[in-house]
């Protein structure tokens, strides 16, 4: 029997577990600009709720300091796993600083949702005047920041839709981030089109029905980034196709695989251990030659046992 641990990729040292992570990725410059531009609207709407007297500016600049918060946080993930790539203290590498930073969003945007329905609720209940006026222009503003910052979020976003594995295991980092830009958005589209309706046809019951209407869509998004996120904190297996994959590239007439777990320790990056059981063993490097290069197995751990000519494993 042997067990060897093979890096996954020839430009990492030998017992280096970065696996990329000590490098910026595109979504913390992203993340960066949109903190600026949310915390610049955020003071102006304060400033301007104060100097005005405006309640509407100043509770929208309150609500924007609640999301430059929460995009704080994942930017602080960024940095973190960055600075802390080539700390020995951290077995597998900070690639699930960046799991727990989209879990984190995912926590803050169902807080987000459920004091947007209780809100909506109660002004379904207790309607309160509304200064139409004021609350469109807020609600423009909103839509055109929120959307700016959807726009710069939102191509980072796209290129990790079409990396090899998608939603489940890619930047949670970022899609936190973009989802809690996108949850704006769509509050200020929702609330100009209630607005106007209320204003012009007195459906002033509008306003607080596309608050609970946003609210169930935001719940919705909550929680598919909850189960995405966890499912790795929790060292859940790798998807069926990845772990056929990695078994087809293993196996031949004379190698079978005993055991194979896969998980998911960053953003696309996976471990794996490999149990194979062969008639004519060849050096584990023969083996982890044979695993396609754009799997994401960065760091793979192969164990060989001989078979015997009975079949049985020594």
């Amino acid at each position: 029997m042997s067990h060897h641990e093979l890096p996954g990729n020839p430009q990492h040292q030998p017992h280096s577990h970065a696996f990329g992570q000590d490098k910026v990725k595109p979504g913390e410059r992203r993340t960066i600009w949109v903190i600026v531009l949310t915390a610049v609207t955020m003071v102006v709407e304060i400033v301007a709720g104060l100097v005005y007297g405006s309640m509407a500016l100043l509770a929208d600049g309150l609500h924007m300091a609640s999301h430059t918060s929460a995009l704080g946080i994942t930017a602080f993930a960024y940095i973190y796993a960055r600075r802390h790539a080539m700390d020995r203290r951290y077995s597998f590498g900070t690639g699930k600083v960046n799991a727990l930073a989209g879990f984190t969003g995912a926590v803050l945007l169902a807080v987000f949702a459920l004091v947007m329905a209780i809100e909506s609720g109660r002004r379904l209940m207790m309607p309160v005047p509304i200064a139409f006026n004021e609350a469109i222009i807020v609600a423009v503003l909103g839509l055109l920041v929120n959307g700016a910052s959807v726009a710069i979020l939102g191509a980072g976003h796209e290129d990790d839709n079409h990396s090899h594995h998608g939603h489940e295991h890619g930047d949670h980092s970022l899609r936190s981030a973009y989802l809690h830009v996108l949850a704006d958005a769509l509050t200020s589209l929702l609330a100009i089109f209630a607005l106007l309706a209320a204003k012009y046809y007195g459906a002033a019951w509008m306003d607080p029905m596309m608050g609970l209407i946003g609210a169930l869509l935001i719940t919705r998004w909550s929680v598919g980034l909850l189960k995405s996120t966890s499912a790795i904190l929790l060292d859940r297996e790798a998807p069926g196709s990845l772990h056929d994959g990695v078994k087809t590239a293993l196996s031949d007439a004379d190698t079978r695989v005993a055991d194979l777990h896969i998980w998911c320790i960053g953003p696309n990056v996976f471990a794996v251990i490999a149990v194979l059981v062969c008639r004519n063993a060849r050096p584990p490097e023969h083996y982890k030659a044979r695993l396609p290069a754009d799997m994401g197995l960065e760091h793979v751990s192969i164990e060989i046992h001989t078979e015997d000519s009975e079949g049985a494993a020594e």
